[in-house]
């Protein structure tokens, strides 16, 4: 089992930069693919983006290609992302998710150990 908590999440205006991190402790974070979803009120869960385990592989959803940047340091146990540009509809709870295997998926099924959220809000 791995345990997920996430960070660096707040307030902030449009334009403004956040970058949120995911702690993980337990079996060793080398051996997950980690990913990146949000949920806005009223709307599904929807991936943001996912990194394989070794790093060699990133992939984005569309909004937030070019604006946000996943990242991860197995030495610290720790996946980030980096998020510029901030508008509005980014507002969301943000988790961290992983899974056991070596390529990163788009599916949220996909993934079997979550964190609990951290809120983003991007004021206009």
């Amino acid at each position: 089992q791995v345990q997920l908590v996430e960070s660096g999440g707040g307030l902030v205006q449009a334009g403004d930069s956040l970058r949120l991190s995911c702690a993980a402790s337990g079996r060793t974070f080398s051996s997950y693919a980690m990913g990146w979803f949000r949920q806005a009120p009223g709307k599904e869960r929807m991936f943001v983006a996912g990194i394989s385990r070794s790093g060699g592989t990133r992939r984005y959803a569309g909004p937030v290609q070019d604006r946000f940047t996943i990242s991860r340091d197995n030495a610290k146990n720790t996946v980030y992302l980096q998020m510029n540009s901030l508008k509005p509809e980014d507002t969301a709870v943000y988790y961290c998710a992983a899974v056991e295997v070596r390529m990163v998926s788009v599916v949220s099924d996909y993934y079997n150990h979550w964190g609990q959220g951290t809120q983003v809000t991007v004021s206009s």
